[in-house]
């Protein structure tokens, strides 16, 4: 029973929506970041190449072997090599993008913890943790001027 309660504890906090969130998010930003590598930025990078297709390159360990009758009898093993480089352009792709979007985010996050700007509404636990902290500055100043003329 303990373990019911922790997970509605989990669940209730939010943590899983947040959880699910990400994953459908994620789910999204894969397939938009595919389209991108294989639809726009692969076929000019094909073309600066003289039309080579990354994704079919491979470096052949042992040939197909077809019997008379043309039927295969022993499949053609190769190492897929192509992929592997259209597989890396995809991660430094997805790798940038997420670097843009978290510093676009921090960047916004920065400007929502400043008190002091009003342009971007600051969260309240933020905003109390100043109040605090400028509360606290001031007694201590007050201490300090009552410790000097006592």
């Amino acid at each position: 029973m303990k373990i019911i309660r922790e997970f509605k504890e989990f669940a209730v906090k939010g943590n899983m929506l947040d959880i699910a969130i990400g994953v459908i998010i994620g789910a999204s930003f894969n397939k938009v970041i595919d389209v991108l590598v294989k639809q726009i930025m692969m076929p000019p990078l094909s073309m600066l190449t003289n039309g080579i297709n990354y994704s079919e390159k491979k470096y052949i360990l042992k040939e197909t072997v077809l019997n008379d009758a043309g039927k295969e009898m022993v499949k053609e093993v190769a190492i897929g090599y192509g992929l592997f480089i259209e597989t890396i352009i995809d991660f430094l792709i997805v790798g940038i993008t997420v670097f843009l979007v978290v510093k676009g985010m921090n960047k916004f996050k920065r400007k929502a913890q400043d008190v002091k700007d009003k342009t971007v509404e600051t969260p309240k636990d933020i905003e109390i943790l100043s109040r605090i902290s400028d509360l606290m500055e001031e007694q201590n100043g007050f201490l300090k001027t009552q410790q000097k003329s006592g």
